[in-house]
Parts: structure tokens; C-alpha cells; sequence
């Protein structure tokens, strides 16, 4: 199997996620962070970035087999020493306001195999290391846009029964193009009709301003508390120079952040996930006075628990997303194990950090003005899937009346 117009529609995707993703400005510093084997899409970025305007691209390439070697032959406590290199990286790259392009294409069982303890250690020593570039991109204040390309053994595990690897990898193509309207004539005029439609259900629920959300579905009963001025986003964000941005390429979802402080219940995944090379899945999670008091996994349960357990804040939620059963991505059919397209199939909540853009003046608070109104600081973000056709929540006024907003899976507000 071999794509037509193959060529031609990976320019388009290059145009796109340089033009409506991250919106490169002339004058403007881009970070192009991708596989190495993705050199054909990278060059075509690069070239567009620079035909906007760019003065400057810098391109990060990452490779998951020199990267799984290091973490089983280096000594943990060396895993858990960031090299100054990558803080001077960050620094130049923040003062420039660098906008932030990453292009996934990993292997989503990479490290499998490896130890859980190395892989928890050396995760959380980047994230605190490089906690100000992550605190510059979830407070808006550069434009980051996160995309996707075929990567064989990725391919391979989201098609296994193709007939070679060639068509393993143009079988993930055509749905990373599908999913990103790369096929419509104007795949640009598209993205803006289809934000413009989730646009209007964030409306709704932020107009709504509700105290609690209450979650059921099979293995689900959770009740959520909501933060006052809470803000639901949909696909588009402006940054602090005021261009707009899209964060995720595919997205389907509405989402914001809950008030970390009040959770109380359980909440079963519906899709694995792909966390730091390791597939996890049958994940259950019991909340109390919005905590985590337990969570198990049937694949990957140490992993699970020490993302979980061994990092700050990772007890409490930080984002509850929206995103009906009959999503074009969830309508695919297809697992990705990659959480940028099944979080767009699915419901889902996240472990971890709240964006700042999640409550009305968030971007100006402070660390601790920002946990004193109810959004969860952590050094971790990650997203699990809960949705499904028979997932029902109702969103619950402050007199307690309640009102339906999403019915077996779909929009019902």
C-alpha cells in the first residue's frame, strides 16, 4: 500500500501545523522537537516556519533506542542529574518567547521492560528541572501545538495485522491526515469551522458556571467539584502576545479544571495509556476529599502507582475533558496508544498540573494564588480515558438542580 498524493498532503500537514498550530510570526523563535526518522516532515516544516517569518528554527530530534539504552545502562542517581545544557536550552528558549512545536512519533512501548524505579526517578528529574518552560507553556504564555507523525514501530502496534510494515505505516498516516483534515479541500478554513463549533458548547457550560460534576458509567461513579470563574476551553488559545494558537492537532475535546480539592468516588479507564513507554491499561481510581486513597492497573500497575505516589500533586486532578462517543477519532475504531488522538475519542481527566488558563485571571496568579482557588499544582500532566456510549454526567447547579451534558456518551446540553 502506498498513499496517493502522499508528498503533497505531508506538505499540506506541514503548512498546517506551522500556519493554524502554533502560528509562526516573522520575528518569532520556533522549537521543532520530532523523531529522527521523521527528517522528510521536519525538513518541510522548518522551510514553512521560515517562509512565515521565522527568525530562527531550532530543531530537537529525539530517537527511542539510544534513549531506552541510556535508561538501562546509566546509574539511576546519573538519570537523576538534568545536564546544565538542557536549563541553558530552556533559558534561551523562554526569553525569546520561543513558540514550542512537538511532533509525536514514539514507540508507545519503547521502554518497556525497563525499570519502573529508573524510569519514575529520571521522568521526575526532568519535569522539575525543566518545570519553568512547562509552567510558560500551561499558563499560555508561548504557543506550543503538539502533532503527530507515522513512526514504524508505533505503526506496527496500532495495525498489527497489516500485511507489511510499509503498510502498517500508511495506514497510520491516513489517520493521522483523516484526523486532521489534511483530505478537505481547505484543511485550514476546516480547522476553523470545526473550532468554531466546539467554541460554542464551552459557551454553554461556562454561561452554566456549575458547582459539581457528577460522572456514571459502568465501574465510573465519581462526583467532581468545579472551581469558582472556572473557564472550558475548546481547540483555539492566545498566547501572552496575543496570537492565537492550537494547542492539540487532532482535538475533539472541551475541557478545563476541576477544584482538585473535591473528588470523591471512583473512576474506571475505558482505552489503554501510553505513559512514558509503557502501556497501561484496566486502570480503576478511588478518590476521597479529592484525593487518590488507591489506584491499581491490570497492565503496568507500578508504573501507575508510582506516577501516582512518587510525584508531588499527582494525587489530585488537574483537567476534566469533554469529547462525545461519536467523535470522527473514536468512530475510527482505532487504539493509538498515544494519548493526543485517544484522549480525542474519549472523556477523560487528568493526574496532575491544572493549566492557568483554566479560571478567569489565572494567567496573572501566582503559584500558590492559583492552589488557593482550586487548581492542582503538580509536575506531572497526564491524561487517562473514561468515556464510552454509556457514560452519563450531569453537571450540578449551586441550588442543586441538575442538568444532563452528556447522555450514553453524547452532548445532551
Amino acid at each position: 500500500m502506498v498513499l496517493p498524493n502522499f508528498k503533497e498532503n505531508l506538505a499540506k500537514y506541514a503548512k498546517l501545523l506551522v500556519s493554524t498550530g502554533i502560528n509562526v510570526q516573522p520575528g518569532h523563535t520556533v522549537q521543532l522537537t520530532i523523531g529522527v526518522e521523521q527528517a522528510e516532515l521536519a525538513r518541510l516544516i522548518v522551510k514553512e516556519a521560515y517562509a512565515h517569518g521565522a527568525k530562527e528554527v531550532l530543531v530537537n530530534w529525539l530517537d527511542d533506542v539510544i534513549a531506552r539504552e541510556r535508561l538501562v545502562n546509566v546509574d539511576v542517581e546519573l538519570l537523576e542529574q538534568v545536564h546544565p545544557q538542557r536549563i541553558t536550552e530552556m533559558n534561551y528558549l523562554l526569553e525569546r518567547k520561543a513558540s514550542r512545536l512537538v511532533v509525536l512519533s514514539e514507540d508507545p512501548g519503547a521502554y518497556d521492560g525497563v525499570d519502573p524505579e529508573k524510569l519514575s526517578r529520571n521522568a521526575r528529574a526532568l519535569s522539575q528541572a525543566l518545570n519553568p518552560m512547562r509552567q510558560a507553556s500551561q499558563a499560555n504564555k508561548i504557543s506550543w501545538t503538539l502533532g503527530a507523525a507515522s513512526g514504524l514501530e508505533w505503526a506496527k502496534k496500532v495495525f498489527p495485522n497489516a500485511a507489511s510494515d510499509e503498510e502498517a505505516v500508511d495506514l497510520l498516516w491516513d489517520q493521522i491526515f483523516k484526523t486532521c483534515r489534511i483530505y478537505e479541500e481547505d484543511p485550514i478554513k476546516a480547522w476553523e469551522e470545526h473550532e468554531a463549533r466546539l467554541v460554542a458548547k464551552a459557551k454553554v457550560l461556562n454561561d452554566e458556571q456549575f458547582v459539581k460534576l457528577h460522572y456514571t458509567a459502568p465501574g465510573t461513579d465519581l462526583v467532581l467539584g468545579m472551581p469558582k470563574n472556572h473557564l472550558w476551553e475548546a481547540a483555539g488559545s492566545v498566547n501572552a502576545q496575543g496570537e492565537h494558537f492550537i494547542a492539540n492537532m487532532p482535538t475533539e475535546e472541551v475541557f478545563t479544571a476541576p477544584d482538585y480539592r473535591v473528588a470523591d468516588g471512583y473512576v474506571t479507564s475505558t482505552k489503554p495509556l501510553s505513559y512514558n513507554g509503557n502501556i497501561i491499561e484496566g486502570i480503576k481510581v478511588t478518590f476521597k476529599d479529592g484525593e487518590i486513597v488507591d489506584v491499581t492497573a491490570e497492565k503496568g500497575d507500578e508504573v501507575m502507582k508510582k506516577l501516582v505516589f512518587d510525584n508531588a500533586g499527582a494525587r489530585g486532578l488537574g483537567e476534566v475533558a469533554l469529547v462525545p462517543d461519536k467523535s470522527p477519532i473514536s468512530q475510527s475504531g482505532v487504539t493509538f496508544f498515544n494519548t493526543l488522538f485517544d484522549e480525542n475519542a474519549s472523556n477523560h481527566l487528568a493526574i496532575g498540573q491544572a493549566y492557568a488558563f483554566s479560571i478567569e485571571g489565572g494567567t496573572e496568579m501566582s503559584q500558590e494564588e492559583l492552589k488557593e482557588a482550586g487548581l492542582n499544582r503538580s509536575d506531572v500532566h497526564v491524561d487517562f480515558m473514561i468515556g464510552s456510549n454509556k457514560m452519563n454526567i450531569d453537571g450540578i447547579r449551586e441550588d442543586g438542580t441538575r442538568v444532563p451534558i452528556f447522555r450514553d456518551g453524547e452532548w445532551a446540553i
